[in-house]
């Protein structure tokens, strides 16, 4: 597909699936406000090129005025991986500002802990900073509405806590910074339809630590969640759309207990 065949089907074809809820999300949580610029955070894989194309569109089309950087971060690819995120961007006529870091380096060295959310950290750092120096207020990620409620159920199955994926955060690190989630709302089977009408190939993971330890994803406790909603949708189809609504619809009167801000309270204070 050409980029104006597939900034088409975006608005036409993939309109109920992913235009609405994008569009949804970014005027039910506020995420955009006038004026604003925003780092659109481009890893390589199909999410956050989707992201790009939303954000693109409806800056082009909207009913206010904000700018847009789209930055990609190169933490350590192969040549081959950079290569394609950069055909990528150019087939989907996404001009990408790219920068460097050592974060493979620094995680392939790690032998405690998770390398995934050192990896993560780091990152998120590294594009805050690079996102200040474009001038920019926001950065928006590509997680989506599968990325919510998995974390939902993972917080309770092996957290012990009911938290979930905010749609919006203010950065504590990096005072004036926002992190905004536009595609909150939107179905990860939808982006893969998407990506796939596209016609274009997206980098998964593509860092060298999840290349030596192949096969082991389907181990990892987020497939594991993954995989218990796509059984539970099997007799319930709205089993995921309900522990999203959930997350919005917290009967406060029917909670045992609660922290915030470090202060924990209960519900016999108030019985």
């Amino acid at each position: 597909m050409t980029t104006q065949e597939i900034e088409r089907s975006l608005i036409k074809k993939f309109r109920k699936e992913v235009w609405c809820p994008f569009i949804k999300s970014v005027k039910g949580y506020e995420l955009i406000s006038e004026g604003d610029k925003i780092a659109v955070c481009i890893s390589g894989g199909k999410d956050s090129f989707l992201l790009a194309k939303c954000m693109q569109e409806l800056c082009r089309h909207g009913k206010f005025s904000f700018g847009l950087e789209f930055i990609v971060m190169d933490p350590g690819y192969a040549p081959q991986n950079r290569a394609r995120i950069e055909e990528n961007a150019a087939a989907l006529g996404i001009p990408v500002r790219i920068f460097e870091s050592d974060i493979f380096a620094v995680v392939d060295g790690v032998t405690k802990g998770s390398a995934c959310y050192l990896c993560a950290r780091m990152r998120r750092g590294y594009l805050y900073e690079f996102a200040k120096k474009c001038g920019c207020n926001k950065i928006a990620l590509g997680h989506h509405f599968d990325d919510v409620v998995g974390t939902t159920l993972l917080s309770m199955l092996y957290g012990a806590e009911v938290r979930t994926m905010m749609p919006k955060l203010r950065s504590t690190g990096h005072p004036g910074m926002e992190l905004i989630r536009p595609l909150y709302a939107v179905r990860e089977r939808d982006i893969v339809r998407w990506a796939r009408e596209s016609g274009l190939t997206f980098l998964n993971c593509a860092c060298r630590f999840t290349e030596r330890v192949a096969g082991k994803e389907e181990e990892s406790k987020r497939a594991e969640v993954k995989a218990l909603l796509a059984e539970l949708e099997k007799s319930n189809p709205e089993a995921a759309n309900n522990i999203f609504r959930s997350m919005h619809n917290v009967a406060l009167d029917c909670i045992v207990g609660w922290r915030r801000g470090g202060a924990r309270g209960s519900f016999l204070d108030e019985y």
